[in-house]
This record gives structure tokens, C-alpha cells and sequence, in this order.
């Protein structure tokens, strides 16, 4: 008698089960893990933060969705991270279950399971699950805008839009990758017979104004603001060295397939037992254009994000990881053909749970295990709260007013500017990133300076001290790790300028 696991029949008889069941746990594992072992914001998370308190149109880190809804999530949960965290895991809930939406259309809801899990590998790997932000909130628009693309153009689905058209508005409003990818959209439409014919109804022209209509306040800010779309085109003699750096970065995006490439390899054939023993998921014969779709939206945005971050000299693939190999999961379903043979169960469970569990276990490893090993600091071990409360309630104690604003160091600012009085963040060293406080009015309206102290007098740096000369340095404050091990506790110093009377 052959014997099939439960997860096979999940898969067979009920998919849609099976994929709510692995989407879920792994939104509340990377929901549960940072409230347990993060005592400040991951990555630029603080920063996302004090831009999005402003609410304006554009800054120079993107179009402004994203930080917007950073705020509002961060005010909805009382000023707790909470709030960020669960949006980002919402986010990736959304995106895997789309992914699933647009398989099932393709492969058959069966092989979808199989998509998501693959691509669940490859997001573990490649994408922030924690760091709200831009490259997060993009996932699941561009999610829909995939699904909603193939009714478009496979399905002929006239109803779907208006949707299309709001959520590629939205699209050009959280990343500026937006563009290339609706560009990439729009090519493989006109390269096809079936693209062509949806193009040349007026229902394209409805939809591009109405995402006019949507980005019309950013586009407005770039025209009139300074900042530049794209990067300087580089010199001739630096291209071997951005050739060099593309290849990099393709690595890296192999890199982050690995988890999924190595699933597949342990699935292959090559490695036997004979496929009549292994359990099978089958699916309809896929549409030619389907292929197609799959394909093109598989490699081009990751060939495209790559080659213009490595010519540009970026520091990641344009749009991310999450965005580029979003569609790779389903591309490795597609390309194995109409049967798919499960072979080795139980090893193709435990290598997915290991690949899907890899990133946790290094993240509990760098908080817990990493200050005993030597020095170096993990920025997550910040006492984010207690520095907050001790400037702020400082600052009020000493001239009877709450904080306003604050600056010096950009770490320990973003910090103090999640405050429950959310004061304006300064960026000293570069005023045009925060156009709304400048130095002058700093001075007038006051504030908190803060640096890292190297010693127990707590002199500022020069450069801090020739921004805001007469500045009297207070006895610095020493913080605490959240695991101090081998690491000296934080030394803050510090300095308060006093508001001028009105």
C-alpha cells in the first residue's frame, strides 16, 4: 500500500488551506520573533518613521506612500513598533496570497501551492520580512498588478481596469522602481498579438489617467524640486568596474535562490528512486502566453534591476529582491512540466523548513549570541525606548516645554525622534534631507544634540561643535544592551539648546 503524507493531500484536495497555513505561520514568526528580541527598529525603519511623521510629498528617499502608512500604523498601535510590524507582515500576506491567485489561473491551484512554497523560499532569503518600508509595501501592489495584468491580457477581463490603473498609481507612489516595472509590463503587451489587441481599446488611455491623477503631487514635487530621478550616467573608464559590480549583484540574487534551487534539485529525478513511487500533482496544460508571461516577468525584472543598480553603482537590485524574484517560484512550477513528482517527502519538508527557519535562527544568533563573541554592535540591541524617554523627559525638565526636534547623530536622532511627543528630526551634516527644520530654526525653536561620547567628559565632535557653536555638552549617559556581553555600555553625550523666548 502506498503511503502519501498529509501534506500531499493538503496539497491536492485542499490547497487553499495549505497555503493560509504556511503564510500565516511564517507572518507570525517574523511578527512574534522582533517584538521578543528587538529593542530598537531594524535597518532604516527609524528613519522610514521620522520622515513619514512629516507626511510630505517626496523626499530623496522616494515617493512618500510607504512612509506615510509607516506613521499611521506607528500612531494607530500607541506609538508601538507593533503597529509597523504587523503592516509589514500584512503586506507579505497579501503578496503570497496574490501569488497564489495568479498561479491558480495558470498552473491549477494544486501547482500554485507549490509556486508559493518555492517563492517563500527565495522571500526568506531576499527581502526584508521586518523592515517596513518602500520595498515591503511594493511587494503586494506589484503582486496585484501581475494578477490583474494576466486577466488584462490573458483572460480579457475589460472589468479589472480600474484596479489596474489604481494600483499602478499607488505602484509609482511607493517606489521609484515603478516606472521600469510598468514599463516592462507595457512591453511584453505590445510584443504579443493578444497584448496588441487589449492596447488598442480606449481602456488603456482611462487607466493612464487615472494613474496621472494619483502621481500628479509627486510628479509635481520631482519637476520642482532639485532631486534627480536617476543617478549621473557613469565615465567610460568606470564600466569594467560597474560590469564588475553587476555581476555581484546577479550573484547575489543566485544566492538567494539557492533555498528554492536546491528544493528542485532534490526533487529531480536524476537522484532516483523511480518516479512511479512518488506521489504526483497534476495540472491543465498551460496557455502558450501564460508561459510567456511567466517567463518574461521572471527574468526581466531581475536582469533589468540589476543591470541598472550595477551601472548606476546602487547598492541593491532596483525594486529588490522581493520584487525581482517574485515570480521565480512559479517560473520553476511552469518549467517542470504538466506532472510534477514528489520525490523524497520527508527531505523536501525539512530542507524547505530549514530554509524558511534559516533567517530566524540567524537573527536569535546575532542578537544573543554575537556581543559574547566580540564587539561588535547589533543595531537592534539599541535601547530604543530608553533613550527616547531619557532626552525627551530631559529636555522637558530642563525648559518646561516638550521636545521639539533633535539631531546630531543620525542612529541615536532617528531614535529619540520615535518619542511619544514625536519630535522633527534635524539631519545636521546634510539640511537638505529635512526640509522641514532647518539649522536656523533649530536654533530657534530648540532641541536636543546628541553623539556617541568616546570618554566620560562628553565632548562633542568638531564638526558637530562648528554647526552649533556655543553648544554646552552635559554629562554623558550611559545605556545598557539589551545583551551586553563583551560590548561596554552605550555612552551618549549630549547637549540641550535652549529655546529663544518669543
Amino acid at each position: 500500500m502506498r503511503f502519501t503524507s498529509l501534506v500531499i493531500e493538503l496539497i491536492r484536495a485542499r490547497p487553499r488551506l495549505l497555503v493560509w497555513i504556511v503564510v500565516l505561520a511564517q507572518a507570525a514568526l517574523w511578527l512574534v520573533l522582533p517584538l521578543l528580541l528587538y529593542r530598537s527598529p531594524p535597518g532604516d525603519l527609524a528613519t522610514v518613521l521620522a520622515f513619514g511623521r512629516e507626511y510630505q510629498v517626496g523626499t530623496d528617499l522616494g515617493p512618500p506612500l510607504a512612509f506615510w502608512l509607516a506613521d499611521i500604523a506607528f500612531r494607530a498601535a500607541g506609538n508601538h513598533l507593533f503597529g509597523v510590524y504587523l503592516v509589514a507582515q500584512l503586506c507579505a500576506i497579501a503578496t503570497f496570497w496574490t501569488l497564489y491567485h495568479l498561479a491558480r489561473t495558470m498552473v491549477g491551484g494544486s501547482q500554485a501551492v507549490l509556486a508559493v512554497l518555492l517563492t517563500m523560499t527565495v522571500a526568506a532569503f531576499g527581502s526584508p520580512g521586518v523592515e517596513f518600508g518602500p520595498l515591503i509595501l511594493a511587494r503586494p501592489l506589484w503582486a496585484l498588478l501581475l494578477l490583474h495584468s494576466w486577466q488584462l491580457l490573458g483572460q480579457n477581463r475589460r472589468s479589472v481596469w480600474f484596479v489596474w490603473s489604481i494600483e499602478a498609481g499607488l505602484l509609482l507612489l511607493t517606489t521609484s522602481a515603478a516606472i521600469g516595472l510598468l514599463l516592462l509590463i507595457a512591453g511584453f503587451a505590445a510584443a504579443t498579438a493578444r497584448g496588441r489587441r487589449v492596447l488598442m481599446s480606449f481602456d488603456p488611455l482611462y487607466a493612464l489617467l487615472v494613474i496621472v491623477v494619483l502621481a500628479l503631487p509627486y510628479l509635481i514635487w520631482l519637476i520642482r524640486s532639485d532631486i534627480s530621478v536617476m543617478p549621473h550616467w557613469p565615465a567610460f573608464a568606470a564600466f569594467g568596474e560597474r560590469a564588475l559590480h553587476w555581476g555581484q549583484l546577479l550573484g547575489g540574487l543566485a544566492l538567494v535562490m539557492s533555498g528554492a534551487a536546491l528544493l528542485v534539485i532534490l526533487n529531480s529525478g536524476w537522484l532516483g528512486p523511480n518516479a512511479g513511487e512518488a506521489p504526483i500533482i497534476y495540472r491543465p496544460p498551460v496557455d502558450p502566453l501564460a508561459r510567456q508571461f511567466v517567463y518574461f516577468l521572471a527574468v526581466g525584472p531581475a536582469l533589468a534591476g540589476s543591470l541598472i543598480a550595477g551601472l548606476f553603482d546602487l547598492d541593491r537590485v532596483v525594486g529588490g529582491a522581493g520584487i525581482a524574484l517574485l515570480m521565480s517560484g512559479l517560473a520553476a512550477v511552469v518549467a517542470t512540466g504538466d506532472l510534477i513528482y514528489l520525490r523524497r517527502q520527508r527531505l523536501l519538508r525539512s530542507v524547505w523548513a530549514a530554509a524558511i527557519a534559516a533567517p530566524a535562527v540567524a537573527v536569535i544568533a546575532t542578537t544573543l549570541v554575537l556581543p559574547w563573541t566580540g564587539g561588535a554592535e547589533v543595531p537592534t540591541s539599541l535601547p530604543a525606548s530608553a533613550i527616547a524617554h531619557f532626552f525627551g523627559d530631559s529636555f522637558e525638565r530642563r525648559t518646561n516645554q516638550g521636545l521639539r526636534a533633535v539631531t546630531g547623530d543620525p542612529q541615536l536622532a532617528t531614535l529619540i525622534a520615535m518619542n511619544p511627543g514625536r519630535p522633527h528630526l534635524l539631519l545636521d551634516a546634510s539640511p537638505q534631507r529635512t526640509p522641514w527644520l532647518t539649522p536656523a530654526k533649530f536654533n530657534e525653536t530648540g532641541g536636543v544634540v546628541v553623539w556617541r561620547a568616546s570618554d566620560t567628559s562628553g565632548t562633542p565632535p568638531a564638526e558637530l561643535a562648528q554647526r552649533f557653536p556655543g553648544l554646552v555638552p552635559e554629562v554623558p549617559r550611559a545605556f545598557e544592551w539589551m545583551v551586553n556581553g563583551r560590548q561596554p555600555p552605550l555612552r551618549v553625550g549630549w547637549a540641550i539648546v535652549r529655546p529663544k523666548a518669543p
